[in-house]
C-alpha cells in the first residue's frame, strides 16, 4: 500500500513570509511550487527548487491565476486564450529555474481557484491540460479525484494523479467545504492522520453530513501554511508508517 504526500509551497515573496517549507518539504515526497502569479517570486522559486533537490523532494508547478491580492482564490475572467498564456509563462519559468539547478519538473497542480474551477468546468479543464501538454507531455497533471481536469488529460493523453486532501472538510457531493464554512481546515493531526488512512485504506472519506463518500487518490495533500505544520506533517509521515502506508513519490 503506497501514497504520495504532496505540499503546497514557496509562496513568500519579497519580505512577505509564508508558511515554513524548510520544516516541511523533508516530510513529503512532491512539491508544488508557486509560479510568481498567485504568489512566489523569482528568488523564492529558485530557493524553493535547491529545498527540494536537498531533501529529495519532486518538483512540482503550481500556477494559478495572476492575483496575488486575492493569493489565487478569485476567480479571474480570464479568456482561454489569455488563461493559456499565463500558464505556459508560469510553468515555463519554473521549469527553467528548475533546469537550472539540475533537476526536472515532475508534475503540475493548478492553485486555488482555479484548481476548483477545473474540477468542475470543461473548457477550464481543458485549457489546463493543452497548456500542459504544450510545455512537456510527460508532466504529471495533478486534479481533484473524479474531476473534469482529470478527464481533459487523459483525454490528451497525459499522465494524471488524482488528488484528495487530508486536512480539507468534503462536502455531501464529493467537493470541499468552502474555506468560510466551519469543518473546511482540518488542523488536528489525529483527524489529519485518520483522515488519510480512511482515504488510502478504505478509499472513502467521511463527508461533513455524517456518511463516507467513494474517493480513489493516488496523491494526498497537505497544506503547509497552517500553524504547527511542520510537527503534523511528522507525525502523519510516521503514523502513516507505523500502519504500514509506503510514502513514495508519483
Amino acid at each position: 500500500m503506497h501514497i504520495d504526500l504532496n505540499c503546497d509551497c514557496g509562496e513568500s515573496f519579497g519580505v512577505w513570509v509564508m508558511g515554513d517549507d524548510a520544516a516541511v518539504l523533508p516530510h513529503v515526497t512532491s512539491a508544488n511550487v508557486a509560479c510568481g502569479a498567485h504568489a512566489g517570486d523569482p528568488l523564492v522559486m529558485r530557493q524553493t527548487v535547491r529545498l527540494c533537490k536537498r531533501f529529495g523532494v519532486a518538483i512540482g508547478a503550481h500556477p494559478g491565476y495572476p492575483d496575488r491580492e486575492g493569493f489565487g482564490r478569485r476567480v479571474l475572467p480570464m479568456s482561454a486564450e489569455e488563461l493559456e498564456a499565463s500558464l505556459l509563462v508560469q510553468i515555463g519559468a519554473l521549469q527553467a529555474v528548475a533546469r537550472a539547478e539540475g533537476v526536472s519538473l515532475r508534475h503540475v497542480k493548478p492553485h486555488g481557484a482555479l484548481y476548483n474551477l477545473a474540477a468542475q468546468t470543461p473548457v477550464v479543464a481543458e485549457t489546463i491540460a493543452r497548456s500542459v501538454a504544450a510545455v512537456d507531455p510527460t508532466l504529471i497533471l495533478v486534479g481533484f479525484a473524479g474531476s473534469f481536469l482529470i478527464t481533459a488529460a487523459q483525454a490528451l493523453g497525459l499522465p494524471v494523479a488524482r488528488e484528495a486532501f487530508l486536512d480539507r472538510g468534503y462536502a455531501a457531493d464529493g467537493t470541499l467545504l468552502p474555506r468560510d464554512q466551519p469543518g473546511a481546515l482540518i488542523t488536528d493531526p489525529v483527524a489529519n492522520l485518520a483522515q488519510a488512512l480512511q482515504i488510502v485504506q478504505q478509499g472513502t472519506v467521511m463527508a461533513a453530513h455524517g456518511l463516507p463518500i467513494p474517493i480513489e487518490a493516488d496523491t494526498l495533500c497537505f497544506h503547509g501554511d497552517t500553524p504547527g505544520a511542520a510537527d503534523r506533517a511528522v507525525y502523519l509521515r510516521e503514523g502513516l508508517r507505523a500502519a504500514g502506508v509506503h510514502v513514495c513519490g508519483l
